[in-house]
């Protein structure tokens, strides 16, 4: 063995063992993120979230690309109950609500389901809705049913308690975010278009069955512009007349939305025309099993009063010249600006690579949210607002940003490095 070849072989183990010893580090660290990346998205605690995301920005190691992956591909799932959860509990602003699910005896955590929520009617709970919809939903989907009382839908706690239980079963089960589903009966289809109507980008689909809308409330169908429809009513419902979902499908057609309205002539022994008949939940199946949700449409509509202002999809209305604003219950109050339906709207479209276009109607002020899949951040982009130029520049995407969003909307599929407010001029 020569003298070259000894220095040979010495200079390649040095070689490795110092390749070995500068990317373990990174190896830890990246560990160690997706820990501390999952800890700051699912805690109760405002300061710890706070010390963690501060933690991460200081990490030289953490990276936007490896924050995404990590939060798309990486969260792990614990073993969980399967079957019938007749009792579960969630806490909404310190009021524990029953939430009864179903989740399939086949489940895997490696696999995705989709999620139906249901909302139950008047005098009815959500664990007396499972019955009804777990045998016919097959091994492909998780049932939850919550539980209000009186099945008042139409509040804002009860807006709250359905957006805290899809987030509670996303947490512990394998849910494809692009298959949450929102469906209900009576008041719990009045729930079905009104929390469907506010949260409409979370949805791959909404079915109210038997029920209706305020008339101060349909302008909000024009926030559905990318989110599939169901509807089912009975000819002979006496409790919720079929005029009320046929002038929802009126005003749908006007808007250019598509829908699916299905009419039946059945009758219940005890509630007449008001209710489900179990005849039409294979097609609904049916109708559910091909729906996926776009979790970024190229063209955004927005309908707000001014007790909504959080981000739907890309975009949020931030500030608004006087618009009505609705109570804890939505529609008991009955000022001049809710019977006039003065609300924003907000109407947003990539129209060309980088080039953005909004018409916007009483809003002062709104937030474009971004990501790769929108615009190329290489590039300058171009925002139109009424036909006036609002911005032409580059935007930088930011960490701080994206974790931000992300633990705000706990979305996997709509991720936003960057955050771009746009103040809008007054019309002349």
């Amino acid at each position: 063995m020569t003298r070259r070849f000894l220095i040979g072989v010495l200079v390649v183990a040095l070689v490795g063992f110092a390749d070995h010893e500068m990317y373990a580090p990174a190896v830890a660290s990246s560990a160690e993120m997706k820990t501390q990346v999952f800890r700051y998205l699912d805690s109760t605690d405002a300061e710890e979230a706070s010390s963690l995301l501060q933690v991460m920005l200081s990490d030289p190691y953490v990276t936007i690309d490896q924050a995404v992956r990590i939060i798309q591909t990486e969260r792990n799932y614990v073993p969980q109950p399967t079957g019938t959860i007749p009792d579960e509990r969630i806490d909404v602003q310190g009021r524990a609500y029953h939430v009864a699910l179903s989740v399939p005896p086949t489940y895997q955590s490696v696999k995705s389901y989709g999620l139906v929520v249901c909302l139950h009617g008047a005098g009815f709970t959500g664990e007396a809705y499972l019955e009804r919809w777990q045998a016919r939903l097959g091994d492909d989907y998780v049932l939850a049913c919550p539980t209000t009382p009186m099945g008042a839908w139409f509040t804002r706690g009860a807006e709250e308690l359905v957006l805290a239980t899809i987030r509670s079963v996303q947490r512990r089960y394998h849910i494809d975010p692009d298959r949450i589903f929102l469906t209900g009966m009576s008041n719990g289809g009045i729930g079905a278009w009104v929390i469907g109507m506010h949260d409409a980008p979370l949805f791959a689909g909404i079915a109210p069955m038997a029920s209706g809308l305020d008339n101060v409330l349909l302008p909000f169908l024009a926030n559905l512009r990318s989110t599939p429809i169901y509807i089912i009513h009975g000819v002979k419902d006496q409790v919720m007349p079929v005029e009320f979902s046929r002038r929802i499908t009126s005003e749908l057609t006007k808007l250019g939305y598509p829908f699916v309205y299905r009419e039946h002539d059945r009758e219940h022994p005890m509630a007449g025309g008001h209710y489900f008949p179990r005849e039409e939940l294979p097609e609904l199946v049916t109708w559910l099993n091909a729906q996926r949700r776009n979790p970024l449409p190229t063209s955004v509509t927005v309908v707000r009063e001014a007790s909504h202002f959080q981000p739907f999809g890309w975009v949020r209305i931030d500030t608004t010249d006087a618009i009505a604003a609705f109570s804890e219950d939505l529609v008991s109050k009955r000022d001049d600006l809710i019977k006039q339906r003065e609300y924003a709207r907000l109407d947003a479209s990539i129209v060309a690579p980088n080039r953005i276009e909004v018409r916007a109607d009483r809003v002062q002020r709104y937030s474009l949210f971004l990501n790769e899949q929108l615009i190329d951040f290489s590039k300058p982009l171009i925002v139109f607002t009424n036909g006036q130029v609002s911005f032409d520049g580059t935007v930088t995407p930011s960490l701080e940003t994206l974790l931000k969003q992300a633990r705000l909307r706990q979305d996997s599929r709509q991720l936003f490095p960057v955050h771009l407010a746009i103040q809008v001029r007054k019309q002349p």
